[in-house]
């Protein structure tokens, strides 16, 4: 039986948002953009079958999976994705995916590679998203997660004198802001590591950024100093890359047509018209504008 919704976690909804606007190109965060692309780039595998980009946004990093024959842009907002197809088109090579990360409505075993960059920092229960994320991927396939670092030196700093009171050695994670989580770094390789995840690498990211380094000093500068530092493993930067590797047995559908199955069973889905209609529970899902929504059903 579908889990009833009441009982299911909270989801940051950037829908009508302007986040790309106003957060990045209105807000001077090249430097933060290109030193996520330096991360990106070194942790990626040379290239794959299909590659999930969990919360994919407007398609901000979505260029950086050329080498992968077939991406899959998932987000839960609907306008993030209409910019994002207006953007980089709707041809096969990229399908527009409206979910939440905690039901992924896809065929177990359908991805070789997933990525989750800015997108765990609003997820309250990330055991939870990483075992969809593991069910996903075929064995052996990459999950390239960001997360922001509890753990960041400006808090160690803040906390040591007095100015901050939660913890930033505290393995638990800190809900500073509704749905806006820090989360320690060895909290999340247990979490990766519970839901058969082996972590193979871990890059620290963003040592510089503070306003008044960026306003002063040129952004080439900053970035070729942050992907030096990057390979130190110095754990206190903002942000943290790691590369993860999905372990285990488990189903190998990456060739298999049809991707989708019913997020809220699991069952077979059946195109009819511009809906899905699952087979299982009756259950429909619209296609918009060449988005696949599965946010909530038709019959709801």
């Amino acid at each position: 039986m579908p889990k009833p919704r009441e009982s299911r976690p909270r989801i940051c909804d950037y829908e009508g948002s302007n986040y790309r606007t106003e957060f990045w190109e209105a807000k001077g965060r090249d430097y933060e953009d290109r030193v996520e692309r330096v991360a990106l780039r070194r942790l990626l595998p040379g290239g794959g079958r299909r590659l999930l980009e969990i919360g994919a946004g407007f398609g901000r990093l979505t260029n950086e999976y050329h080498a992968y024959e077939q991406v899959v842009l998932l987000d839960y907002s609907l306008s993030q994705l209409r910019y994002a197809r207006q953007h980089l088109g709707g041809s096969d090579r990229y399908l527009y995916v409206a979910a939440d990360a905690y039901r992924l409505p896809f065929r177990p075993g359908t991805f070789d590679a997933a990525t989750g960059i800015r997108v765990i920092h609003h997820i309250s229960d990330i055991s939870a998203v990483f075992s969809q994320v593991r069910r996903a991927l075929v064995p052996g396939g990459v999950f390239i997660l960001e997360f922001a670092n509890k753990r960041h030196l400006k808090a160690v700093l803040r906390y040591a004198l007095g100015k901050q009171t939660w913890n930033p050695y505290d393995p638990e994670p800190v809900e500073f802001v509704e749905l806006n989580f820090d989360f320690h770094p060895e909290y999340v390789q247990q979490r990766l590591e519970a839901a058969r995840f082996e972590t193979e690498k871990r890059l620290p990211v963003s040592f510089f950024r503070l306003a008044s380094l960026k306003n002063r000093l040129p952004t080439d500068l900053l970035v070729g100093m942050d992907g030096l530092l990057q390979l130190t493993g110095l754990l206190y930067t903002p942000s943290i890359f790691t590369r993860n590797i999905a372990l285990g047995a488990s189903p190998n559908h990456l060739n298999t047509p049809s991707l989708f199955v019913c997020p809220e069973c699991g069952g077979e889905l059946a195109h009819d018209s511009a809906t899905l209609v699952c087979r299982e529970c009756g259950h429909r899902w619209a296609v918009r504008d060449g988005i696949y929504d599965f946010k909530a059903p038709l019959d709801e």
